[in-house]
């Protein structure tokens, strides 16, 4: 059997996971983050049958507010057991977490590593760090010993399956 080469659902089992801690963090009055849609071109609509594009948009994958602070952040998710590649990363949606992070955002990565089984919060100080040493040539992955020691690991806790936002309580 040939093995799928796909990427297109790769990282839907994360984002139900964290929309099902969003809807806990609305009915609680603790946060309200959503998930900010593909944008799509409509290119053509006849008679009710639409076609359209995908095209780039600008921001990340979530964006909200939390106790009065926005947040906005983008989730990845990686099968590789040693590092995360910044190459799933976008230009653009590295330049819009850093244009809100220096704004006051709450901003961040939050990775997946399904190899391990964990959730980290990739911060933007660790993050801009690799992506700026990356862009003079140097490495263009984060180890995982970097990020298992330097990030955030997110767990369950209380009524939330993964308890992203737990650091601004």
């Amino acid at each position: 059997m040939v093995k799928s080469r796909t990427y297109a659902n790769r990282g839907m089992q994360l984002e139900k996971l964290i929309e099902a801690t969003n809807k806990m963090y609305r009915a609680t009055g603790f946060a309200d983050v959503k998930k900010v849609p593909t944008p799509v071109r409509i290119t053509k609509n006849v008679g009710g049958r639409i076609n359209g594009m995908v095209v780039k948009g600008d921001l990340v994958d979530f964006v909200g507010v939390c106790q009065g602070r926005a947040v906005i952040f983008d989730a990845k998710q990686t099968a590789t057991r040693t590092s995360f590649s910044l190459s799933n990363i976008a230009t653009h949606q590295y330049e819009t977490l850093m244009s809100w992070w220096r704004q006051g955002a709450y901003t961040f990565i939050l990775l997946y590593f399904s190899e391990h089984g964990e959730h980290y919060m990739l911060d933007m100080q660790v993050l801009s760090m690799y992506w700026q040493d990356a862009q003079r040539g140097g490495r263009k992955s984060i180890p995982y010993d970097v990020i298992a020691s330097q990030c955030e690991l997110l767990q369950a806790s209380e009524d939330y399956q993964l308890h992203y936002l737990k650091v601004l309580e």
